[in-house]
């Protein structure tokens, strides 16, 4: 009977400690302090979120049975007991036992986690290109069936604010440091193809909201893609260190439905086409002074004002 109350309050003990652990782990999702993986906007990040969750449960799994063992082990054979502990050093089965589980276990967890990868790194056919060029300390978005291309920098706002002796509260700017001038605008349920590359040092573009993150290397081309199901904003980072102002270099993704992205894309086509337009007056205006071809570094300077 004695016994039967030890193994009572063991597995007491044991119960008390998983249920404080679950309340540590779970309390903050309930107070608006959620530390678990966030799911993305994307089908990668959704597998990855999946394969996150598998791989937890099945080390809370073993955790409990470890712990639980060891908690009532402790109890049950504790040296007040006056217990006797065995004399042996070597179990066969306990080793073909303890190889075989995690064999298995390992081999449970490789299926989502190549299904993960491969859906991450195999592009389906898909209906747009983007190249995306990082830089000291910009980015620069081309698209290629479209013909537009720009340059995202770092807010104005968050520029002046970064600054020691700017006097600016950081804390009033909206979204500091995670803004830009120029958001890269995708349309929703499109598939979209990314070309990622540098022209200068190694950067790495990353929206955690699609789940994934590719390095950016000069003279290399690193391949993507994403299919982003849900409109919104969503917002990333340059995640290689590429410079003293490399924490100056966000990203932001705009998602629209796909009317208004057709409606965006007309727009900045106009936008290019009348800079292009005053570019070849300027041009035009220059040779006809000077009587000779007008030099890129000519137009770059009266366009500075220089």
């Amino acid at each position: 009977m004695k016994k039967q109350n030890t193994f009572i309050v063991a597995a007491a003990v044991t119960a008390a400690v998983i249920a404080a652990f679950w309340l540590l782990l779970v309390a903050p999702g309930y107070t608006g302090n959620e530390i678990n993986m966030p799911r993305g906007v994307t089908l990668q990040s959704e597998l990855s979120y999946q394969l996150h969750m598998i791989t937890l449960w099945i080390c809370v799994v073993i955790g409990v049975i470890v712990f639980s063992a060891m908690f009532i082990s402790i109890v049950l054979h504790r040296k007040s007991k006056d217990h006797e502990a065995a004399r042996f050093t070597h179990s066969t089965r306990a080793e073909i036992v303890w190889t075989i589980i995690p064999v298995i276990i390992l081999v449970v967890m490789a299926v989502p986690a190549t299904t993960a990868l491969v859906n991450m790194e195999v592009a389906p056919e898909t209906e747009m290109t983007v190249k995306i060029t990082g830089f000291q300390w910009r980015w620069k978005y081309e698209y290629i069936e479209d013909g537009i291309e720009f340059i995202s920098s770092l807010h104005s706002e968050s520029n002046a604010a970064r600054r020691l002796i700017s006097g600016i509260d950081p804390s009033a700017v909206e979204n500091y440091l995670l803004d830009v001038d120029n958001p890269m605008v995708l349309p929703a349920n499109t598939k979209v193809k990314f070309l990622i590359t540098a022209d200068d040092v190694i950067h790495a573009w990353w929206v955690p909201a699609l789940g994934w993150k590719r390095d950016a290397v000069p003279g290399f081309i690193n391949e993507a893609w994403t299919e982003v199901l849900e409109p919104g904003t969503y917002r990333g980072q340059c995640a290689e260190l590429c410079g003293k102002d490399h924490g100056f270099m966000p990203i932001v993704l705009k998602v629209v439905p796909k009317e208004e992205y057709r409606d965006w894309v007309r727009q900045q086509q106009r936008k290019m086409a009348q800079e292009q337009a005053g570019l070849t007056d300027t041009r035009k205006a220059l040779g006809h002074e000077t009587g000779d071809d007008v030099q890129p570094q000519t137009l770059a300077r009266v366009g500075s004002g220089k």
